[in-house]
């Protein structure tokens, strides 16, 4: 007969989840690692980050859930980049490939609320219980590796030794006393510095932190503000999130599986968005287009943002009368800005014309300056 451990493992991996451990919610074995990370100010934006609730909560787990004796850590693996490596044309944005199908958020926590609610009837009582998913004050991948599931990377990324690092972390807080599984406790990216090396922006850090504020993935999704100028042509082609330094990972290129769950599957037009036709979504069809999606995280402006910057790096003339369209009729500055910087980066002289004819009519002291740098870049060059 199955033991209560055994069932539970047998519930998760029928839930969808490829990686499944039991861990204990002592203190975080990297809770110092965090505290000097929000220390340097390395969490750029993320203020929720930093707020003193949070550092507490990181800091003992067992506040979360008083109740709880066991953390169930689970993994669903989702589609490898390398599965579609090129975009259609240069006028195709590229999106993280966890972010191609359906928001992870919503399918990882239901996937949990499922096996609560089978634990509750195989117990035949009810279960204290916390679901999370990147959702929480918790640090899912030290949980991970307590579980046994695989290390920290020095790209910061979990990393599986049999399946790679193409995983989505949720952990499930239970009032029931598991026996916890062997936690990871080898470091086998060796004298490796691939990832390190291949950062278009160099945010790898040599303690294995992110500084945020170079992160694509934090420029494109959680930053809220304008791009810095001198980081925009790193960017190339991604509108949201970045998977450089996984691809690069000789474990993701010997073991990353090219398939991922169902539930993720790729949608086209979301892989690699058209730069163009979505500049010129008007709010209420952004919305329905990404509706159920990751991309919604960065807002309309944050996503827009995006696609300007990646138009400027594609530096393609027929876009122009798109970046004017944009630059005259959009109604966030933010967008208008990098829409500015972008016609400066095409640079002919259409662009340049229609940014002097911009100028005395922008009202915004951001947009003024954007488009004032765009018309001395041009005019420079």
């Amino acid at each position: 007969m199955a033991t209560l451990k055994e069932s539970i493992r047998q519930f998760a991996h029928e839930a969808g989840f490829e990686l499944v451990g039991f861990t204990h919610t002592s203190p975080p074995p990297h809770l110092r690692v965090y505290l000097d990370w929000v220390a340097q100010g390395r969490h750029a934006g993320m203020a929720y980050l930093a707020s003193s609730r949070a550092r507490e909560l990181r800091a003992d787990p067992a506040r979360i859930l008083p109740q709880a004796q066991s953390i169930l850590v689970v993994g669903m693996r989702y589609f490898n980049p390398a599965s579609q490596p090129t975009p259609p044309t240069p006028l195709h944005g590229r999106v993280a490939a966890y972010a191609w199908g359906k928001d992870y958020h919503d399918i990882i926590i239901e996937r949990l609320e499922k096996v609560a609610h089978q634990i509750e009837a195989l117990n035949g009582q009810p279960l204290n219980y916390r679901a999370y998913t990147d959702t929480g004050p918790i640090l899912e991948r030290d949980f991970a590796m307590q579980a046994g599931l695989g290390w920290i990377g020095k790209n910061t990324c979990l990393i599986s030794p049999r399946h790679g690092s193409y995983f989505l972390l949720g952990v499930l807080f239970i009032d029931l006393k598991i026996d916890p599984d062997p936690p990871f406790t080898t470091d086998q990216c060796g004298n490796c510095q691939r990832c390190i090396e291949a950062c278009p922006t160099d945010c790898i850090l040599p303690d294995r932190t992110i500084d945020s504020a170079r992160c694509i993935s934090y420029l494109t999704i959680e930053n809220k503000g304008p791009i810095p100028p001198e980081l925009r042509p790193a960017l190339e082609n991604q509108v949201f999130g970045c998977d450089i330094c996984q691809q690069v990972c000789p474990w993701n290129i010997r073991f990353g599986k090219s398939d991922g769950d169902a539930a993720l599957a790729p949608r086209h037009e979301q892989t690699f968005p058209h730069l163009p036709t979505d500049l010129l979504l008007d709010p209420q069809q952004f919305i329905e287009k990404y509706r159920e999606t990751p991309l919604l995280r960065p807002k309309r402006r944050g996503f827009f943002r995006n696609l300007a910057v990646a138009l400027g790096n594609a530096r393609d003339p027929q876009t122009v009368p798109t970046l004017l369209t944009c630059l005259h009729h959009e109604e966030e500055p933010l967008v208008r800005a990098h829409v500015a910087w972008a016609l400066g980066q095409v640079g002919t002289p259409l662009a340049l014309k229609s940014l002097e004819e911009a100028l005395p009519q922008e009202r915004d002291p951001v947009v003024v300056d954007e488009i004032r740098s765009a018309i001395q870049f041009i005019q420079s060059g």
